[in-house]
Parts: structure tokens; C-alpha cells; sequence
């Protein structure tokens, strides 16, 4: 009877959360090895060490970010990510970019590849926005902010993903020069967005 109260609990915080952490259990007085039995019985799916979710849940075409927020859930989305997901260029990263404060460490992750930028706390903080996909947040810099970023990380992503996503998102009305000037004095690139933001407009 304790088991079945166990998971019931389990499935009530599955459905809240749509991922569930291993922590998640034990803050809910939950024992580790519960997760596990219901893992073999097929009322829950293990989505990698740690992390589980029902097996009746919709995969979203998100999955691997939200696998990222409920590990890790002060990474901000950024750069190829957040350009993917704005739909601002046509690459495929084949990894999860993530912002972390400096002085983080990279999180130990089997899948999905990750890799990361530290920021000072006022960039990491800046132009953050959520999205919430099966109970899941999502914190994902803003297009002004991504854009800024892929400037001032031009050496790691290329100098024209910077450029096609600057041209697309004003080409679409999708963000301001007011909107970039900000986040490109946020980020200390003001020289090198000004002569682009000259001829785009």
C-alpha cells in the first residue's frame, strides 16, 4: 500500500511537471529505488539518468531543451539554439548552446551534446524570456539579445550567421534598432554591430 501511495505521487508530480527529477522524488519523500520499479513496469520512461517522464507524454520537438532545463535549470538557451528556435537560420546545430554564469562548469550530460558560454551577470541576466512546453520552462534569450550574441561569439558560430540572422530579423520586423543597440552595449559590441546596422537599417 505505501508503494501505490509512492506512486501515485510520482504520477501526480509527472503530470505537474511533465519531466521529473530524481530530486524531484525525494523532495517529495519519495525513495530512489520507487523510481525505478515503476521504470521496469512501464509507468515511467527514463529519459537518461536522473530524469523521467510518462510514458504516455507527447515527444516535443523541444525535447532535447526541456531534457536540458529540468537538469539544469539556470542554463539560458543561446546563440545557434536560440537562433534555431526563433527560426532565424537555416543551420542545424548539432549541439545545446547554453549561457552560464562565469565561473560555471560545464554539466556532465550524456545526451544531448552541450556547449557552453559564461557571461558576467548582466549579460547572462539580460533579455531572457520563457516558454513553457508540457509544464517545462524554457528560458531562451530574445532575438535582439541572440543576435548581439552571435556577434560577439562570431569567432565560435561564423561572422555570417551573425549577419543572416541580423538581416532576417529585420527584414521581418521581428526586432528594433533601439532593440539591438541595447543589447549590443549589454554585450560590448557596439563597434563591431555599427557599421551592419548602418547598411540593414
Amino acid at each position: 500500500m505505501k508503494h501505490q501511495t509512492h506512486a501515485q505521487r510520482i504520477i501526480q508530480l509527472a503530470h505537474q511537471k511533465g519531466v521529473i527529477r530524481t530530486c524531484d522524488a525525494q523532495y517529495a519523500g519519495v525513495p530512489n529505488g520507487v523510481l525505478t520499479r515503476m521504470t521496469e513496469q512501464g509507468q515511467l520512461e527514463k529519459i537518461m539518468r536522473g530524469l523521467y517522464r510518462l510514458p504516455t507524454t507527447a515527444i516535443s520537438e523541444h525535447e532535447s531543451l526541456m531534457t536540458v532545463a529540468a537538469k539544469v535549470p539556470q542554463a539560458n538557451f543561446c546563440l545557434l539554439t536560440a537562433l534555431q528556435f526563433h527560426e532565424l537560420t537555416t543551420q542545424l546545430p548539432s549541439q545545446v548552446w547554453i549561457a552560464m554564469p562565469r565561473g560555471s562548469h560545464i554539466p556532465k550530460f550524456d545526451y544531448p551534446p552541450l556547449k557552453m558560454i559564461q557571461c558576467s551577470e548582466d549579460s547572462y541576466s539580460e533579455g531572457v524570456e520563457i516558454f513553457e512546453y508540457e509544464h517545462v520552462k524554457l528560458k531562451i534569450y530574445n532575438i535582439a539579445k541572440t543576435i548581439a550574441d552571435c556577434f560577439k561569439h562570431r569567432n565560435k558560430i561564423g561572422i555570417e550567421t551573425a549577419l543572416e540572422a541580423l538581416k532576417q530579423a529585420r527584414a521581418q520586423k521581428r526586432v528594433t534598432a533601439d532593440e539591438l543597440w541595447h543589447f549590443a552595449k549589454i554585450c560590448r559590441v557596439t563597434n563591431i554591430m555599427l557599421p551592419y546596422l548602418e547598411v540593414i537599417g
